[in-house]
């Protein structure tokens, strides 16, 4: 099987399935169609379904006219079809894994995703899972799924983790040329999986177990929620020592060794960040084991946009304004620069703590024409001079590229910087005041 299933690979012959076309599932989808494999997008969303099919695209990664290629070639079809998974010879699970309200684990899109793999589970399948999850999920959960069938992993098919590395919006590293970690449940199981990633990405990592990957992704993310944590606390302590915390940070990454520059924020936002570490401590709740970092670092992330909508407060108090019935736009509503994804963005929770006290809120986002808040659907306001005018205070939460800072502080009152967009802008007039 494992001969097989590798001159079908080298040979493009091998038909690629990806199940969950969002924002991992399609880019990896057009990575294979571009290098010529046929490839089957399965998903569970018929508007999704029917957008691919006619060529465009809803990931801001991946243009229209790449989808619209491979879609005429023959080459990408997406299929609400799951019975075509009999078809595929490698297969790709790219499905959510959110958190449920007491931050614990929800795998049920993964099981979903691998019980209809056993349905139309056949020898010499390749099956990986790219969600994150915890350390443990591949072989304790799904590996007993595939071996109902009476198919043996690492003889009859093959079962590994390859942890996602997707970073919307980030011009430099795409696909092809991010490093790609791979963990099989046998060594058969990686060996395979590093041949098929090879096909679409220039370097990939072999490692010893699917557990060793799936600790790989977790520490990846956790590395960034704490640095992000402490610098978000550094933040507070230079609040109260009347120091500017970006000066401090500039000055601080002259240092050519030993420091790697973080930045504070408004929270934390998207899937990864806010949600995989919490996995980690999940899972090492189970073994008797408290992740004082990790959880810290959570508390400490989460608070942010209360923090934000008290610094406002704070700067309306001082010329003499209260927050309740004041005219407060908030700029930016995805969780990063540059893309229409509100994914857990801190934004939201701006906007409601900003509501609950009372402000009159309204917001401006270029990606983003609209969002779900409170039951009602809250429009983006066109961005003008007279709608700045009007405002007594803007909030820069999301720093994308599209907007004129300079033409922003020039009609603004007042401005709180959370994310330092405004660091270029030299005529400020005092207008300006930063996280």
């Amino acid at each position: 099987m494992f001969e097989k299933l590798k001159e079908k690979i080298e040979k493009k012959k091998a038909v690629v399935g990806v199940i969950g076309l969002g924002y991992v599932g399609l880019p990896l989808a057009v990575a294979f169609g571009d290098q010529g494999f046929k490839v089957l997008g399965f998903e569970i969303n018929k508007r999704k379904v029917d957008l691919i099919n006619s060529g465009r695209s809803d990931i801001d990664d991946i243009k229209d006219e790449q989808v619209k290629k491979l879609v005429q070639k023959g080459l990408l079809k997406a299929t609400l079809d799951f019975t075509l998974l009999r078809n595929a010879d490698c297969i790709s699970i790219c499905v959510p894994t959110p958190l449920s309200k007491t931050k614990d684990p929800d795998v049920s899109y993964i099981l979903s995703a691998v019980n209809q793999v056993r349905k139309y589970l056949h020898p010499g399948q390749l099956v990986v899972l790219e969600s994150t999850t915890y350390p443990g999920t591949t072989e304790e959960l799904i590996l007993p799924i595939l071996e109902e069938t009476g198919l043996k992993v690492g003889k009859d098919l093959f079962l590994s983790f390859s942890p996602e590395r997707v970073d919307p919006a980030n011009k430099n590293f795409t696909v092809k040329n991010t490093p790609r970690v791979v963990g099989g449940t046998t060594p058969l199981c990686t060996r395979i999986t590093k041949l098929f990633y090879e096909q679409i990405i220039n370097k990939v990592v072999p490692v010893s177990s699917t557990q060793s990957a799936e600790m790989v992704k977790l520490l990846e993310n956790t590395f960034r929620s704490v640095n992000i944590g402490l610098v978000n606390e550094v933040a507070l302590m230079c609040d109260r020592l009347k120091i500017d915390v970006w000066e401090i940070i500039q000055a601080a990454d002259t240092k050519p060794f030993g420091f790697m520059p973080f930045y504070p924020g408004p929270g934390l936002g998207g899937h990864c960040i806010p949600i995989d570490p919490h996995y980690l401590s999940w899972k090492l709740k189970s073994l008797n084991y408290y992740a004082r970092f990790i959880e810290l670092a959570g508390e400490i992330n989460s608070h942010m946009p209360e923090y934000v909508v008290e610094r406002v407060t704070r700067i309306l108090n001082q010329v003499k304004k209260t927050l309740k019935d004041t005219n407060i736009l908030v700029l930016g509503v995805a969780y990063k620069r540059d893309v229409r994804d509100v994914r857990e963005s801190p934004a939201l929770d701006v906007i409601k703590l900003l509501q609950n006290a009372g402000a009159k809120v309204k917001y401006n986002d270029p990606h983003v024409p609209s969002i779900l808040m409170n039951s009602y659907i809250m429009k983006s306001a066109k961005l003008t001079s007279a709608l700045l005018k009007k405002t007594d205070c803007v909030v820069i939460v999301t720093d994308h590229s599209a907007y004129d800072y300079n033409w922003i502080v020039r009609n603004s009152k007042l401005i709180f910087d959370t994310r330092n967009a405004t660091k270029l802008v030299k005529d400020n007039r005092g207008r300006i005041i930063k996280l």
